[in-house]
């Protein structure tokens, strides 16, 4: 079976952004939690219960992002799985989040969290978030020893960077829109995103941009929250983040910056600072005005708005109810976009959710299947793997023989279900 992949095809939106505004959207449905876990191999992929994993969209430090294809709805989703045991080397334990206590407030930098920790706020974090522009959390699977995976609802970025093929004018308008919207979602939520990229944007079956990877975000208190520590991707980076001063900065700020840089790279393709060097990037960012290409030509009101997102001080930034207003995204007052009272209502994360934002599937044979994957970076059939080894270091000795006497009923499927 092919894969279908997202169409950049805007005519396939199923609403426009005006229709939107009076649209009273239903309420999510609830995340699924995973009681029983089933996998089974396929002729091109391995099934984990209705999913088919099919190629690797992402990866990161800690796991993969693999598109996965759902047989029950015909749809595709981004499936990303974490190796807890990445995790809890950055930890240095294995336990659940310890409470955060009090909160940040205005004007005070937040706890910082452990990675394994910020896994847990995530998927409390995403179990909440109710938005056409934002990634939606439709399944949670866990398993205690290993991984944490989570069905996204979305597909493919909605580009790779760099690129020889940016986008027109008209379609980087478009999917910026839904950019404004969606992290004008989550200021409203008081969430900053922090690593807004092409890569974190997904392109829904809907045809609309999708936010995701909240992996770096920060919740806060007041109008505004106060940072002092530096997150992200380099090149996406805002320049007030980039000096050996400590001090504190916007986050919003950030975010506005980081959608500039994904603006830039929408129409030209490719980052407006880069170099091979880190620090020879920093010093870019901090001190090199945006140049733009010769080709491909840009209208001024496009250059006027990426000038404003990328002004080095981030007290003269522009902010994002302004970006609403500017003429490149309004299309000159024609197609205002919906009011911030229009699309956006107040969720809350409790402490207890982050708590029980997972919940336990107690299966050594699906860890062992998983970090075999994760290991490998692919999702071909990690039985092959394990049958080339006479002994695992991650599972008993009989455990791994009776795998490889399975190998000959790999394609029944089997079935772990929790205590």
């Amino acid at each position: 079976m092919s894969v279908r992949k997202a169409s950049q095809n805007v005519s396939n939106r199923k609403m426009s952004l005006q229709e939107r505004a009076t649209y009273q959207r239903p309420s999510r449905r609830p995340t699924i939690e995973s009681k029983r876990v089933s996998i089974s191999d396929g002729q091109d992929c391995v099934q984990l219960n209705q999913y088919k994993l099919k190629s690797e969209i992402g990866k990161g430090s800690y796991g993969v992002v693999k598109l996965a294809y759902n047989e029950d709805d015909d749809k595709y989703y981004a499936m990303k799985v974490v190796s807890k045991k990445k995790l809890l080397k950055q930890c240095g334990f294995p336990r659940r989040p310890p409470p955060r206590g009090q909160e940040s407030v205005q004007g005070q930098e937040p706890r910082v969290l452990g990675p394994l920790e910020r896994v847990y706020q995530e998927i409390a974090i995403l179990k909440k978030l109710d938005h056409l522009n934002v990634v939606k959390l439709v399944e949670v699977k866990y398993c205690e020893l290993q991984a944490n995976g989570g069905v996204l609802g979305g597909c493919l970025p909605v580009m790779e960077v760099p690129t020889d093929k940016p986008f027109t004018e008209e379609q980087a308008c478009i999917y910026f829109r839904d950019i404004v919207l969606g992290i004008e979602y989550l200021h409203f939520q008081k969430i900053i995103h922090r690593d807004i990229k092409p890569s974190n944007l997904l392109l829904g079956d809907d045809g609309h941009v999708k936010i995701a990877d909240f992996g770096v975000s920060n919740e806060f208190k007041g109008s505004d929250a106060q940072l002092s520590s530096t997150a992200g991707t380099p090149a996406f980076m805002a320049p007030e983040t980039l000096t050996d001063e400590l001090q504190s900065f916007s986050g919003k700020a950030l975010d506005v910056w980081a959608m500039g840089v994904t603006l830039y790279c929408f129409v030209f393709g490719k980052c407006p600072f880069t170099d091979e060097y880190i620090l020879a990037l920093h010093r870019r960012i901090r001190t090199q005005p945006v140049e733009f290409p010769d080709t491909p030509t840009i209208s001024n009101d496009l250059k006027d708005l990426i000038l404003r997102m990328l002004e080095k001080n981030p007290n003269t930034r522009i902010t994002v109810p302004e970006i609403k207003l500017h003429p490149w995204v309004s299309k000159n007052g024609t197609a205002p976009l919906p009011l911030e009272e229009e699309h956006c209502t107040v969720v809350e994360v409790t402490e207890e959710e982050v708590q029980n934002s997972v919940k336990l599937i107690p299966s050594l044979s699906a860890m062992i299947l998983v970090k075999a994957m994760l290991r490998k970076r692919s999702f071909s059939n990690p039985f092959e793997y394990l049958a080339r080894k006479e002994r695992s270091m991650s599972a008993p000795g009989k455990l791994l023989m009776e795998s490889r006497d399975g190998l000959n009923t790999l394609h029944k499927e089997f079935s772990i279900k929790s205590d």
